[in-house]
């Protein structure tokens, strides 16, 4: 019986210092490649930003190869800061997909040397429907660059590969000059933090970013009181909302205070008891609140600091709208 094949022995201690400098200068050529598009930056951009904000269909970005990777990272950063758009492959899209553009869509299209053939076939089509094209390359004399509505210039002295052949700094430069016509396009737009949370309910930035009314227990869930309700009635609600606490509330529908569980107790260990007593003589006058707009996760640290397990939401005028309880923030795994 033959013997497998036997592991490489791994030699201990710190990699080598050869390999240690490849890396680094791998690092620096890129580097310099991203930070060298920022002068190039000129009225070219600001058209590729105006040909977005005032498209009224949808973006489609495109890039054969490593080019392609780029692209739909570029399509998906669009789509997930508030615009439509997606990628083609540049070979189907001769074979069908081409159906998929329309005249009041904007093609982006991302090629390092402006001449790919799978790239240059689009052309024609996307000039013959009329759609408007952006053009991301390292040859602005080239047949994209020349036949796009707006050419960015995403060129490199030289690709971080040893051999100067493997797509490697250009591919990052084209990654950033996406980036930032994405970046440029969410601040034109007015994108805000509830924009990206709704874009984004199952993923953590978005449980982050969640309002504290899109967590709240409201109408008949939140807890109340009158200021005149006995003591019966104050344990009953107090037992029924599950929460820990009651609201007081006073004729004018505003907030006069809180009852909770640690409130009872107290009022238990002393010589008068409950008997008699009203919600009135229970409640601590101004509990913490919080606005409905304010960030789930200031209302874990507000509960948190204060070592507290409920807050009451209230509008402006301090009537109550709700209460948001530590395990609703705890479901939504903020931590």
């Amino acid at each position: 019986m033959e013997a497998g094949p036997q592991p490489v022995p791994v030699r201990p201690g710190s990699p080598d210092e050869a390999t240690l400098e490849l890396a680094r200068r791998v690092l620096r050529i890129e580097a310099q490649a991203v930070g060298a598009l920022a002068d190039r930056l000129d009225h070219r951009f600001d058209t590729a930003l105006e040909l977005l904000l005032s498209c009224r269909g949808r973006v489609i970005v495109t890039g054969m190869g490593k080019s392609g990777i780029i692209a739909r990272k570029l399509a998906a950063t669009l789509s997930s800061t508030g615009t439509p758009s997606y990628f083609i492959h540049p070979a189907e899209a001769v074979h069908g997909d081409l159906g998929a553009i329309q005249p009041s869509d904007v093609v982006i299209i991302i090629s390092q040397s402006g001449e790919t053939p799978e790239i240059l076939r689009l052309l024609e089509t996307i000039r013959r429907l009329g759609a408007r094209l952006i053009a991301l390359t390292g040859v602005l004399p080239s047949t994209l660059g020349e036949a796009s509505d707006a050419t960015l210039d995403c060129g490199v002295s030289t690709e971080a590969c040893p051999l100067n052949l493997a797509p490697t700094a250009s591919t990052t430069a084209a990654l950033a000059l996406g980036d930032a016509l994405a970046m440029a396009l969410l601040v034109s737009r007015g994108f805000r933090e509830e924009d990206f949370a709704h874009l984004h309910p199952g993923g953590q930035l978005g449980k982050r970013l969640l309002r504290v009314e899109r967590l709240m227990h409201r109408g008949t869930e939140l807890p109340t009181v009158t200021p005149l309700a006995n003591d019966k009635d104050v344990i009953a609600t107090i037992g029924s909302g599950g929460f820990g606490m009651a609201c007081v509330v006073d004729d004018d529908g505003r907030l006069a205070g809180i009852i909770t569980d640690g409130d009872l107790r107290r009022h238990l260990a002393g010589a008068a008891g409950l008997t008699g007593k009203r919600a009135r003589d229970l409640m601590t006058d101004n509990p913490v609140t919080i606005g409905p707009t304010t960030l789930a996760v200031e209302a874990l640290n507000r509960m948190e600091s204060r070592r507290i397990t409920s807050l009451i939401v209230v509008d402006d005028d301090r009537h109550p709208l709700g209460v948001i309880h530590l395990h609703d923030l705890w479901r939504t795994e903020l931590f």
